[in-house]
């Protein structure tokens, strides 16, 4: 079940919200200028499938965002627990960083931990199967697809460049909880 827990940044410990409400989720991130939406597939689909049948099962959610943000390349990534990189995939994007447009994913299956640095917050949004989450660019921000990483997600861009990681230096990703086993699935 997806979830936001919300922080403030020097309390990690202590979410001040937390909730699996897909409503909730959506306004309380729509505060920060992030989207929230829920996508049902037009066909059935599953991990393992091509990339091709899983772009058929969205195309219409696809072409809507596509047309509304101007994306001019949209891909299928997939990540299983067994892969051989994980751990150097896992850590490539665990420090706190922002790009230079926007990130956007669609989760197909499996789920990750995005986490948003808005000070003086701290929004960890859990995003699984059905949702896509939009976070503006430069947008500080760490990702975690946990030790066993398990996800299919779309990925939309603007520009081939666009999702180069800016990092910042900053502590603050590892003084807030990360994506364990039991979490994940």
């Amino acid at each position: 079940m997806s979830r936001l827990r919300i922080f403030a940044e020097d309390e990690p410990g202590t979410p001040t919200l937390s909730t699996s409400d897909q409503a909730q989720i959506a306004r309380e991130l729509a505060k920060i200028g992030v989207g929230f939406e829920q996508w049902q597939a037009a066909q059935p689909v599953k991990p393992g499938d091509t990339p091709e049948a899983i772009m058929a099962a969205y195309r219409a959610d696809i072409k809507r965002i596509t047309a509304e943000r101007g994306f001019k390349t949209v891909d299928v990534v997939s990540i299983a627990p067994d892969n051989p990189q994980r751990e150097a995939m896992r850590g490539k994007f665990l420090d706190e960083h922002y790009h230079k447009e926007d990130e956007v994913r669609f989760f197909v299956a499996g789920s990750g931990l995005f986490t948003l640095h808005v000070e003086p917050n701290v929004y960890e949004i859990k995003c699984e199967q059905g949702d896509l989450i939009s976070v503006p660019d430069s947008t500080l921000h760490w990702f975690d697809m946990g030790p066993e990483p398990s996800f299919v997600a779309i990925r939309f861009f603007t520009e081939p460049d666009g999702w180069v990681g800016y990092f910042t230096g900053s502590d603050l990703a590892q003084q807030f909880p990360r994506y364990e086993k039991g979490q994940a699935g």
